[in-house]
């Protein structure tokens, strides 16, 4: 058993248990998983970072090697918390630049810019931009090769802030957790699909010895002894409450309606989206439920990408926001559509009106053969809206 958790307090040391073993830790029974709850994924992964620095810090120096160059070999997709534990704790990160396509971390590519000063290849499950898994089982192969050949024991971690809460559900048979044996952290958001409000992440290691026992600080004057890994002292604990609130409530079986309802809505956006005839979709039906699209001709009546969403936004009161490809495919910019929880059919379908009658605005559709279709849908439509979402409906997650 890991005993130093048996301190933490009793809802984030459960919450932790129960997501660990959601993304099939190697636990027992009657032993404790290895994490902590945090300020959003962004803390979670500069813990995470900093595991995995000291961890191969703590080798190099036991090997009489160099151990002042460490650096990090993630996709260009990846969220700027990266490129922040980057720059706070100097670490280098190598970008696998995108392209037009493949708009995540090609691992053949990642794997080629791994040396031994690269303390992790940090994977996406659910990227921000198009909501795509990359393939952590082929990175994890791969990298498994470089190392058995180099003598290398570069690791792997998962930024599953995004896809944490829906891939067990939705695709439990795909392979990117700690059933792959390079994985050795995972991070992810209970503020996106875990169903609780803003401010809470958490962090998973593999084992014990994954945590560098340094970076645990042990506090006495709260009334008992208490170890603590966390960048921030004070916080609230509202969300570990709601975050426990909701494992327990809903339980396996709910999340997975909850997440199937997602889905289901994500698609009704995609195909109505599709029969405009006016968009590329850029997400995939595997992966995060949103919807990333852009303009397939942006040359009539001067429209983009970024008028469309402020007309959305201005004229009907959806927050779709609208952002360039990153590098590498930087050329290409999309719109995106998150369907969570509180996105309900009804939303999705009046959303999809709601797009049409821009593309009317811009002069993309034709008004003879399709807006008088439109407005009569409308007038012979009841759209039930929720009162929270009437007066402003925020679809980015």
């Amino acid at each position: 058993m890991l005993t130093w958790m048996s301190t933490l307090p009793p809802l984030t040391f459960t919450c932790v248990n129960m997501i660990a073993r959601l993304f099939n830790a190697e636990i027992g029974e009657n032993e404790n998983a290895v994490g902590t709850g945090t300020v959003g994924s962004s803390e979670a992964i500069m813990l995470a970072g900093l595991a995995f620095k000291k961890n191969w810090q703590n080798k190099r120096k036991a090997q009489g090697k160099p151990y002042h160059k460490p650096n990090i070999v993630t996709g260009a997709n990846v969220q700027v918390c990266w490129e922040k534990f980057a720059m706070y704790f100097d670490v280098e990160l190598r970008k696998v630049e995108v392209r037009e396509g493949y708009y995540v971390m090609d691992p053949n590519k990642a794997v080629e810019m791994v040396d031994e000063n690269t303390i992790c290849v940090a994977a996406i499950l659910g990227s921000t931009y198009n909501g795509e898994f990359e393939d952590v089982k082929l990175l994890n192969h791969l990298l498994l090769q470089q190392n058995n050949k180099n003598g290398w024991e570069t690791p792997i971690h998962v930024d599953a802030a995004s896809g944490g809460f829906v891939a067990p559900f939705l695709y439990p048979e795909l392979e990117w957790d700690f059933r792959l044996p390079l994985v050795k952290s995972i991070n992810v958001s209970g503020h996106k699909y875990g169903l609780v409000y803003a401010g809470i992440g958490w962090v998973i290691w593999r084992t014990k010895q994954d945590l560098p026992q340094e970076l645990i600080f042990h506090i006495n004057y709260l009334g008992a002894e208490q170890p603590t890994f966390t960048l921030n002292f004070s916080k609230g604990s509202s969300q570990i409450v709601a975050q426990y609130y909701q494992l327990i409530r809903l339980g396996r079986e709910g999340y997975q309606r909850v997440m199937e309802k997602c889905k289901e809505n994500a698609m009704v956006v995609k195909q109505g989206l599709e029969k405009t005839g006016c968009f590329n979709i850029l997400s995939k039906d595997n992966g995060v439920p949103m919807v990333a699209f852009s303009l397939k001709d942006r040359s009539r009546h001067g429209g983009d990408e970024f008028k469309i969403s402020n007309m959305l936004h201005h004229h009907h009161g959806w927050v779709v926001p609208a952002y360039p490809m990153p590098s590498g495919a930087e050329h290409i910019t999309v719109l995106r559509v998150v369907a969570r929880a509180e996105f309900s059919r009804e939303m999705a379908e009046k959303l999809v009106l709601d797009m049409k009658n821009v593309l009317h605005e811009l002069g993309k559709i034709d008004p003879a053969s399709k807006v008088t279709k439109i407005n009569k849908e409308i007038a012979q439509r009841k759209i039930i809206v929720p009162k929270s979402n009437q007066n402003h409906k925020v679809l980015a997650g």
